[in-house]
């Protein structure tokens, strides 16, 4: 019998930011994480990938270094999906997609403002330790981000 405890392998959280669409989604660019979250040191595009591949790596302030590789990106309908490709220390779980979407607020009491929704769905093998650690993350890089804009 295992210990593990059964548990939803996808995580969404989100955030209405307090400024213009265009200010925050200038800033979602994988290379660009480390402007705005503050748990990251730096956020670049590595070495030697292959010209028809974004692949960047994360370094975190606790030491974790993440390459993700950018899956797809459209400016037209405004979000940015990315996996995780190698993980040091090794992740404990075997693969992970997140998709970050933004949508401009048009009307009503947020007018003017921008919406946005982080995703992330893990592999079956991830336990809840892993899904409550990547909401708490996620949290935390979306504050950092209204941080960001909202002192332009």
């Amino acid at each position: 019998m295992s210990d593990r405890i059964p548990t939803s392998t996808s995580v969404v959280e989100s955030a209405v930011i307090d400024a213009p669409f265009s200010d925050v989604w200038h800033l979602i660019k994988l290379q660009d994480f480390s402007k705005f979250w503050s748990s990251l040191t730096t956020s670049e595009f590595v070495k030697g990938a292959s010209p028809e591949t974004d692949i960047v790596k994360w370094a975190f302030k606790d030491g974790t270094e993440l390459e993700v590789k950018q899956e797809a990106h459209s400016s037209i309908d405004y979000y940015i999906t990315y996996s995780v490709i190698s993980s040091q220390p090794a992740l404990t779980y075997s693969s992970v997609i997140s998709t970050i979407k933004l949508f401009p607020v048009t009307s009503g009491t947020h007018e003017g403002q921008t919406f946005v929704q982080w995703s992330g769905n893990f592999s079956s093998d991830a336990d809840a330790g892993v899904i409550e650690d990547a909401k708490y993350k996620r949290r935390e890089a979306l504050a950092d981000l209204a941080k960001v804009v909202c002192k332009k």
